[in-house]
């Protein structure tokens, strides 16, 4: 028999006696079942019985520390020890188990140590019948037991059984928990579940962000600063879906390494009253601790100028750090005295390279393949999928990233929408064959996308910076006679919702203020074309102000009237001292009295006379100017 050490031995938490790590299990079923008179159990004393229920621990083995290596190690020891204790074991697994709540805790886990396999399709073995056979199964909770067979296996034969045991559930003989098993087979559906994919996928470190290098690239002014943990005052501006949060978070996470104080906050939901109570807990903080505090305010121009006042005074002598985030041109919407204490930073929309590895990242993570890239198909259909491989065309990614416009969120959420629009269009089981081939696999493609986007997602904002970036294009494309140009930023502000008449009368404007008495009949067309639209509106006018714009464009072009036209406003805006009046045979004499005071004497009448007339029309000061120089 085995030598048995003092380290080999586990004391029983009933009845604190000590035995050895092999034959503790057996011990413990006979020990917690043995005196029990109609079902209760023997216990004289009822303080007795308080006291046991209170000190009952958690039953213990050896595959508590380190699993299953108190099984091993006296696996190959000699003698009948470990099988008979096995046996034992095993037998008391099946004995009877008795209703009693007070070890609850004990019995619970039978029935999921082992479970037994059924032999055939009419009946199942008895579980005595099965501990014979040998044909329990280990399901992965709890330490792993050893059958008869494995344990009473010859000598040649018990190394060969170990090696199994340890190939097939890893070191310590102890198989993989359900839960993690579901873990590593999370199909797409799960991944696809709770927040939007925009949000699973937001970096969190520089390393993370993709897109704008020439802001928080490597080496620049903004990121070593950042990186260094000297956070100046910010207002982040950009289109939507260019990382102006996303970098907010990353500076959040930058600073719980500097124990700084990060607040976040949303304009469109915060009062000033929720401003005014972080600004004096951060008063406290630096006054206390010396602890800096931050504070994020996303759509910072949501609030109004009295709301953007709270901050001047705490920004200024450094009580909080600003950081907000816009999407309006900080200009019009933040306060000048704000904006002297804080730095803009211009980001970009991100372009469509950067997209696409964004795009591709996302996939990546969600377990979906791209079906131009080579894959082995049987690796990737691993049986515990709820659904078949899922792979998507490279066209489709291409497409979503030229169609999002440089809006990373988009560009998920639709993503996102395609695929989970096709997995549940397909309820194909898992590893199905057709014909006995391939598995089935479901595949997103071009047109799925297109169908999440519903169409090119345009940025426009009739009362923001495109509203006047776009017209001001549509203005000097007609001016260069640029008509191709003329007609795609056209249609970009009338696919943005823009006001046709809007753009109608900055064509009326265009004809005289361009074209002028180049080409008379211009203003005719621009006038006819406001008409037209104010006549039939959308979407039916969006060809006469194509036509128009087109003439336009076409037209030559003269700026003679309006050049002069400003001579004239600036002669009179610069005149110093008091305006020249007009001259009296100028004036008007409608009455008597006017006409005594010299009102319209010696004016001469053009018409009466067949040749030129010589006659001032300018004051005294103001003759021999000309505003067409």
């Amino acid at each position: 028999m085995a030598v048995e050490t003092t380290s080999a031995r586990v004391q029983c938490p009933v009845c604190c006696v000590e035995l050895a790590t092999g034959s503790i299990n057996a011990h413990l079923d006979q020990c917690l079942l043995q005196t029990e008179v109609n079902g209760i159990l023997k216990i004289s004393d009822p303080k007795q019985e308080e006291h046991a229920m209170v000190n009952k621990k958690r039953r213990l083995g050896s595959s508590d520390s380190t699993p299953g290596t108190g099984e091993v190690s006296r696996l190959f020891s000699t003698g009948n020890s470990l099988e008979e204790s096995n046996e034992q074991s095993i037998q008391a697994d099946f004995q009877p188990v008795v209703t009693n709540s007070l070890f609850s805790m004990f019995q619970k886990p039978k029935t999921a140590l082992c479970s037994v396999t059924s032999s055939t399709e009419s009946g199942s073995e008895s579980p005595r019948s099965a501990i014979a056979s040998g044909s329990r199964t280990y399901t992965g909770e709890g330490p792993r037991r050893f059958t008869p067979k494995e344990v009473g296996a010859s000598p040649s034969q018990k190394p060969q059984a170990a090696a199994s045991a340890v190939a097939s559930f890893g070191p310590g003989l102890q198989g993989p928990h359900p839960k993690q098993q579901q873990q590593r087979h999370h199909s797409v559906t799960e991944k696809l579940r709770g927040k939007p994919l925009a949000d699973k996928m937001r970096p969190t470190t520089f390393q993370e962000y993709i897109g704008q290098a020439k802001v928080v690239g490597e080496n620049t002014m903004l990121r070593t600063l950042l990186e260094s943990q000297e956070v100046p005052s910010l207002i982040l501006w950009g289109p939507p879906g260019c990382g102006k949060t996303t970098l907010a978070h990353i500076i959040a996470n930058n600073c719980k390494k500097s124990s700084t104080r990060f607040v976040t906050l949303s304009a469109t939901s915060a009062s000033t009253n929720d401003v005014r109570e972080i600004i004096k807990q951060a008063q406290n903080e630096q006054r206390l601790t010396k602890r800096k505090t931050i504070i994020f305010i996303d759509e910072i121009h949501r609030f109004n100028k009295l709301q953007q006042d709270t901050f001047l005074p705490h920004v200024e002598c450094g009580t909080i750090t600003l950081i907000g985030a816009t999407t309006e041109n900080p200009s019009f919407q933040v306060n000048a005295a704000l904006l002297s204490r804080c730095r803009v930073i211009v980001l970009e929309k991100l372009p469509a390279d950067e997209m696409e590895i964004i795009l591709k990242r996302a996939i990546v993570s969600l377990g979906i393949h791209i079906e131009d890239e080579e894959d082995d198909c049987e690796s990737l259909n691993v049986c515990g999928y709820s659904e078949p491989p899922v792979y998507i065309e490279k066209n489709a990614v291409n497409t979503v990233a030229q169609l999002c416009d440089g809006d990373a969120r988009t560009g998920l959420n639709a993503l996102q929408l395609a695929i989970q629009a096709r997995l549940a269009a397909e309820h194909v089981p898992l590893c199905q064959n057709k014909q006995g081939g391939t598995p089935q696999k479901i595949v997103i493609t071009e047109e799925h996308v297109k169908e999440g986007l519903q169409r090119s997602h345009i940025l426009y904002d009739r009362a923001g910076d495109e509203h006047y970036n776009c017209i001001s294009a549509l203005h000097k494309s007609m001016r260069g006679s640029d008509e191709n140009a003329s007609l795609y930023w056209l249609a970009r502000m009338l696919e943005g919702g823009e006001d046709p008449l809007y753009v109608a009368r900055r064509l009326v404007r265009f004809a005289s203020e361009d074209v002028g008495l180049a080409d008379p009949q211009a203003l005719t067309q621009a006038v006819a074309a406001y008409q037209g639209c104010h006549l039939i509106g959308m979407p039916e006018c969006e060809v006469l102000l194509a036509q128009c714009a087109v003439y336009l464009a076409r037209a030559p072009k003269s700026i003679e009237v309006y050049a002069a036209y400003n001579n004239a406003k600036a002669c009179v805006r610069s005149h110093k001292g008091p305006l020249p009046s007009v001259p009296l045979h100028l004036r008007n004499a409608p009455t008597k009295l006017m006409k005594n005071l010299g009102y319209g004497r010696d004016y001469k009448y053009n018409p009466k006379f067949k040749e030129p007339v010589e006659q001032d029309y300018l004051p005294e000061e103001l003759k021999g100017i000309n505003f067409f120089r």
